[in-house]
């Protein structure tokens, strides 16, 4: 028994019995899995502002309040089309050669998940209002101001990045306020947090637990019910893709996003240009942000643009008519003709 009366050979044989399990039980398997973790067809590595913003997020443990994890749960079908599949992170490699992946799961959601959070709210303008003053864009938010993020200055230079913020949020400074590239960076990395739809084929997971009422439920096992016009409930696609920026008032924010409520372009008795601003987006006010593509990200059919401007023009004291999906298809048709053969 020499070796148990022999430090060196003992603490020898110990270190290179510890070696060879952490290679065959850790090291091995995480190489193996490395290499077979293949990420999703038509998804892109993190931009290099993006990759940055990921740092800028970690470093403020955002990570402690937001998770980015959409579960198979019913009640998580707020924050994403689809329950996350293992192949959504592989994209998530070493930091650095010394620090370790970092998929920033999370385990607490104090703030909403932000696992589809860049098509969800794909606005630069409304991230980096948020990120000055959470309070000007959802008045119950508990999440702490990064104005720190942002400059005040007198005079605006070439390609600052202006932020419209409502007078009350200023705290009775003076000057425009200017996003830094810190600022510029985490908001990249934000509106990179998008769901990408699974291959053709492949089976969506899907989301357990849902609460049916028993009549309801027991027709949805003989026939699957399409939804109707009027299934679809205009409030709450406004509040899922609308609201965030327009409040649930419809009023907007003076300085940041126009109001819905009185507006000519709602109640105009052709809705032809609200749907192009729903599906190609705004940008011709120099008083407000540019508006994103909101129904071309989001995906929102024919049904579900009827459903939101229907409940924009009568809603808030508006008070026009309402149109129909066939009126809807026919206008998104023809905005599609013309973008193709302008």
């Amino acid at each position: 028994m020499n070796l148990f009366r022999n430090h060196t050979y003992l603490y020898t044989t110990a270190f290179l019995f510890f070696v060879g399990l952490s290679l065959v039980i850790a090291i091995l398997p995480a190489l193996y899995n490395q290499e077979n973790n293949a990420p999703l067809p038509g998804t892109e590595p993190l931009s290099e502002d993006a990759l940055a913003g990921k740092h800028v997020f970690i470093a403020n443990g955002c990570v402690a309040c937001h998770s980015q994890q959409v579960r198979n749960v019913a009640m998580d079908n707020v924050w994403g089309p689809r329950p996350n599949v293992a192949a959504d992170y592989a994209h998530n490699t070493r930091m650095h050669w010394w620090m370790n992946t970092a998929t920033l799961m999370g385990t607490e959601r104090t703030g909403p998940d932000l696992t589809n959070i860049g098509a969800r709210l794909p606005s630069i303008d409304w991230h980096l209002l948020h990120l000055y003053n959470p309070r000007a864009v959802v008045e119950e938010s508990v999440m702490p101001a990064y104005a720190w993020m942002f400059e005040i200055k007198e005079h605006v230079e070439e390609g600052d990045k202006v932020v419209n913020v409502p007078t009350e949020f200023l705290r009775g400074q003076q000057g425009t306020v200017v996003a830094t590239r810190e600022a510029l960076q985490l908001v990249a990395y934000l509106q990179a947090l998008q769901q990408a739809p699974l291959p053709d084929g492949t089976a969506t997971p899907a989301f357990l637990y849902k609460s049916q009422a028993p009549a309801q439920a027991a027709a949805n096992t003989s026939t699957e019910i399409a939804p109707t016009e009027a299934a679809l409930d205009g409030a709450a696609i406004y509040a899922a893709n609308c609201q965030a920026c327009h409040q649930a008032s419809g009023t907007g924010l003076k300085g940041a996003f126009p109001p819905l409520k009185g507006s000519a372009i709602v109640q105009n008795d052709n809705p032809e240009i609200l749907i192009d601003i729903i599906l190609h987006g705004y940008n011709a006010r120099e008083e407000y942000g540019e508006m994103p593509a909101i129904g071309t990200i989001n995906h929102l059919g024919p049904e579900e643009i009827t459903a939101i401007i229907n409940h924009e023009r009568t809603s808030w004291g508006n008070k026009a008519r309402e149109v129909s999906v066939a009126e809807v298809k026919d206008i998104i048709a023809m905005l599609e003709s013309k973008k193709n053969n302008p």
